[in-house]
């Protein structure tokens, strides 16, 4: 009992006179008027004027408690019928989750589809490129075999995994209602002893027929390629051979211009004797950089410096006759080399370099013995005599001129000054041209050289021009059937794709005080089976997360693909590389032909395979294929109506016709709660049968039947291993268990 203390006012100091009347007043008895006042007012039992007394102050406390344990009760009670509607909400994301793990299967296959496809065409065309030169002719075959086999892997592929993936979305309103059931009995238990049945169904229930076509050309152009293999590869050896010589020649040319520097060559004589530097004489370190023209550049700038700065060594006759001549063979070469050329592309080669002469027999042949230059003068008994210059001793009073071929044709006795006779001129150009120390003697190698690289040349263009007609042509074609292989693609239209409407039913009835018994609430009634619908769909989230799911799952095919050397090595790699497409798009594929490239001996004289690698690499450059969608696929809830309204199937009408009735006679009495889940049963059990544990979708076999294989499988869910063909009967057996409970009709399937 809770005491009360009255409160005690101090008492007041009565005056003397007056304390006879304050005694007075205290003995006085109550009158009528207060005697029993407390029990006559309304509320003095529990309060009078100085507060709450004992008995109200317990009251309150006793009211108080029960209103807190009422309360308490009505929000356990109101929480546990609202718990299943939250379960609802988790069977209905776990079902449509069953689908958005179907799209992830989906696209692991479209990627090994893909990029068997673009490995099939990129092959070829490497096979087609390995025919253009000697060096890799042999790994064409095996090349060319092994496209063979990798399209038809692919279009062997794509045909089982249509076929896998057409079983697995039939089993898929299966999956999604057992992964729904899991998720409910998890929820099992709990204060209230709940006991969860759930159920959902795709919506749509049935999926699009999933078909993948094979890649038009593909097979057809490794047989144009094995056809023209023959022809290819011989005109490819023709070619590597020409070239080889035509190489050849180049380097003695190179070498002779600069090359061999410091030792004799053009240059080094260029500079020792005309003292030539900088652009008049470059020096090249590589006869890759270097060309022809460098030397008839050479040969030019050298004979103009050369006539510019001629002077006699002496002052005797002959000495200046010499001089004379040397600079009349300097005029007569740079006039010569000026009209030399050299036109040179990469498929065509055109170049003259005139020979001087190198001997008096020689130098008969040139305009030096033709021209009409040399001073004549008369000697005794008429005979005329031909001087080397003008300015000879004995060239006084000359009546003409004459050429060395007039001074020969008459028999002219040679000048006593100048001793001026044919082999005068002809010894100029053999002292420079016989041996290594003159320049005329490099030059006249290079020309040779320029000579027969051009012969060399002339064989090896046209062969090179009907092995790029042929070759291009076929890798013309690769980059086709690389455009149409990245449209082949696979796209699923599964069920559920609008969604997934699901069912959840508490089965325990339990009494409202269960776990919370107490005094103050009175026990009575009980909390019965509650049902709730939900729905969910799949919204894409812009995110690395599917991105990485399906690399995940592309690098374990690449773990799986063994290994092997050689031309079937390159396929391999070639293959891992190609699995990336799907990922990266463009990138990927040019990634990996320029690995493939590096892997193969490409290099050659003829220069036809570096040729017929790059052609291909370029082609492959317009292909622009862009990297797949990848925004992982997530689950999120949404209004029933939403899911129902987007498909015009049975139970989606008879779905929202309940739901329609449902809002407009929300306590009626009808079996439409029941027809709904029957239809649902239908649909799940349709999908159960011949499944175990696991899917086999397809498997890849890169090379036949004799290579190894590499299968694509998806785990059942536990629950659905578990379940097999009995659940999804269950499951719904047990919700209209819950309907005949509650509107006491039981309704016979």
């Amino acid at each position: 009992m809770v005491a009360v203390r009255r409160k005690m006012m101090p008492a007041a100091r009565v005056p003397k006179a007056a304390s006879g009347s304050a005694r007075a007043n205290r003995l006085r008895p109550l009158s009528p008027g207060r005697c029993g006042g407390r029990a006559r007012q309304p509320f003095g039992l529990f309060r009078d004027e100085d507060g709450f007394t004992t008995v109200g102050v317990a009251l309150a406390l006793l009211v108080t408690l029960s209103l807190v344990f009422t309360s308490a009760q009505v929000y356990r009670v109101s929480s546990a019928s609202a718990d299943v509607q939250d379960v609802a909400d988790a069977v209905a994301l776990a079902a449509e989750n069953e689908v958005a793990e179907f799209m992830i299967v989906v696209r692991v296959c479209d990627a090994v589809a893909l990029s068997l496809s673009l490995t099939g065409a990129v092959v070829a065309g490497l096979g087609v490129a390995a025919l253009c030169t000697p060096a890799t002719a042999g790994a064409s075959g095996v090349l060319l075999d092994a496209a063979r086999k990798v399209v038809r892997a692919r279009d062997a592929f794509a045909e089982k995994a249509a076929a896998g993936l057409n079983r697995l979305q039939k089993a898929l309103p299966f999956l999604a209602a057992a992964n729904a059931a899991s998720v409910a009995s998890a929820n099992n238990g709990g204060a209230m002893g709940a006991s969860y049945l759930g159920l959902a169904v795709l919506v749509p229930a049935d999926g699009e027929e999933l078909s993948v076509g094979a890649v038009e050309g593909a097979e057809d152009l490794v047989d144009e390629a094995e056809r023209e293999a023959d022809d290819i590869k011989q005109a490819a050896a023709e070619a590597e051979e020409a070239a080889r010589e035509a190489a050849a020649c180049k380097e003695r040319a190179f070498l002779r211009d600069c090359g061999d520097a410091p030792a004799y060559c053009m240059y080094e004589r260029a500079a020792t004797l005309a003292g030539m530097a900088g652009a008049d004489n470059p020096r090249y370190a590589s006869v890759d950089v270097w060309s022809f023209s460098v030397a008839l550049d050479r040969a030019r700038a050298y004979y103009a410096c050369r006539l510019a700065a001629e002077e006699p060594e002496g002052s005797s006759a002959e000495e200046r006759a010499r001089s004379a001549l040397r600079e009349r063979f300097y005029r007569y070469a740079a006039a010569e080399v000026e009209r030399g050329y050299v036109r040179e592309t990469a498929d065509s080669f055109e170049a003259f370099f005139p020979h001087l002469p190198k001997n008096t027999a020689e130098m008969r042949q040139t305009s030096l013995y033709t021209e009409t230059v040399y001073p004549v003068t008369a000697v005794g008994g008429g005979r005329a005599v031909v001087h080397a210059w003008p300015g000879c001793p004995e060239a006084a009073g000359a009546t003409g001129t004459a050429s060395i071929a007039q001074m020969e044709a008459d028999d002219c006795p040679a000048c006593p000054a100048c001793g001026f006779t044919a082999a005068s001129m002809g010894k100029v150009a053999a002292a420079s041209t016989s041996i290594e120390n003159g320049f005329e003697h490099h030059y006249e190698a290079v020309a040779q050289a320029a000579d027969e690289y051009q012969k060399a040349r002339a064989k090896l263009d046209p062969l090179a021009a009907e092995v790029k007609g042929k070759a291009g042509g076929l890798l013309d074609r690769c980059l086709d059937v690389l455009r149409r292989a990245g449209g082949m693609r696979i796209d699923a239209a599964p069920p559920g794709r609008f969604g997934t409407v699901a069912f959840a039913v508490n089965t325990n009835v339990a009494a409202a005080s269960t776990g919370f018994a107490n005094g103050y609430v009175r026990e009575a009634g009980a909390l019965g089976a509650r049902a709730a619908v939900s729905a969910a769909t799949l919204v894409a989230e812009p995110s690395d997360e599917g991105r990485n799911v399906v690399s995940s799952l592309l690098d374990g095919l690449r773990g799986e693909g063994g290994a092997a050397t050689g031309a079937l090595g390159v396929v391999l790699d070639c293959w891992s590389g190609l699995l990336g497409a799907y990922l990266e798009g463009q990138g990927a594929v040019q990634g990996a032909i320029e690995r493939a490239v590096d892997a193969l001996p490409f290099a050659s004289a003829s220069g036809l395979g570096s040729w017929a690698a790059g052609a291909f690499g370029k082609a492959a450059e317009a292909l622009g294929l862009e990297p797949a969608k990848l925004d992982a696929l997530k689950p999120v809830l949404v209004n029933t109506a939403h899911v129902a309204s987007a498909d015009d199937a049975s139970f989606s009408a008879r779905f929202l016709a309940v739901k329609a009735q449902a809002v407009a006679h929300p306590l009626a009495s009808t079996d439409l709660f029941s027809s709904v889940v029957t239809a649902a049963e239908a649909a799940a059990v349709e999908g159960v049968a011949g499944l175990d544990g696991t899917v086999e979708i397809a498997s890849v076999r890169l090379f036949g039947d004799d290579g190894p294989a590499i299968p694509i499988t998806i785990a059942l869910p536990q629950a659905a291993r578990d379940a097999v063909a009995d659940f999804a009967s269950g499951v719904a057996d047990g919700v209209r268990s819950v309907y005949a409970q509650v509107t006491g009709v039981r309704t016979w399937e």
